[in-house]
C-alpha cells in the first residue's frame, strides 16, 4: 500500500500546492489590478476550471496522508500525519472562507455590479485567506517530501 499511496499523495499535494502558489504569485495580483467588472468576468472564467480538480487533489492528499501516517511507522508516520492535518486545514479554510466569497462573485453580473461594490469588493479578503490556505498546502508538501526522504535507505 505504501508504494501506491506515496506517489498519489505527492502528485496530488504537489498539484494542489502548485496551483495555490500560482494564485498567490500571479493570479491574485492580476485580479486585484483589474477593474471590478473585468475582475468578476475573469474570476467567473477561472472559477469552474479549478473545480473539481483542486478539491479532489486536496482530499486525496489528506486521505492519503492519514493512511500513510497509520502505516508508515517512525519517523515518517508523524510527518505524514501532520501533512494530512495541514491538508484538512486547507479544506476548512477553502470551505469556510474562500468558497463563500467565490460563490458570491460567481453570482454577479459583471455589467451590473452592486451599487455598494466599493464596500463589498471581496478581493482583499479572498487574497488573505488564499494566502493562508496556500501556505498550508505548501507546508504539507514540504512535510510530505521530508517524510518520504526519511523512508529512503
Amino acid at each position: 500500500m505504501f508504494p501506491v499511496l506515496v506517489p498519489i499523495v505527492l502528485l496530488a499535494n504537489g498539484l494542489a500546492a502548485g496551483v495555490l502558489l500560482w494564485s498567490v504569485i500571479g493570479g491574485v495580483p492580476m485580479l486585484r489590478w483589474l477593474p471590478a467588472a473585468r475582475y468578476v468576468e475573469t474570476e467567473q472564467f477561472w472559477g469552474n476550471r479549478f473545480e473539481p480538480f483542486q478539491p479532489i487533489c486536496v482530499v486525496l492528499t489528506a486521505a492519503g496522508d492519514i493512511a500513510l501516517a497509520i502505516i508508515a511507522g517512525l519517523p515518517a508516520g508523524p510527518l505524514f500525519g501532520t501533512a494530512g492535518m495541514l491538508a484538512v486545514k486547507v479544506l476548512l479554510v477553502s470551505l469556510t472562507r474562500n468558497v463563500p466569497i467565490k460563490r458570491w462573485v460567481m453570482s454577479l453580473d459583471p455589467g451590473r455590479l452592486p451599487a455598494d461594490w466599493e464596500q463589498r469588493d471581496p478581493r482583499a479578503r479572498w487574497a488573505k485567506w488564499n494566502l493562508v490556505r496556500s501556505s498550508l498546502a505548501v507546508a504539507a508538501f514540504v512535510l510530505n517530501l521530508v517524510a518520504v526522504a526519511t523512508t529512503l535507505h
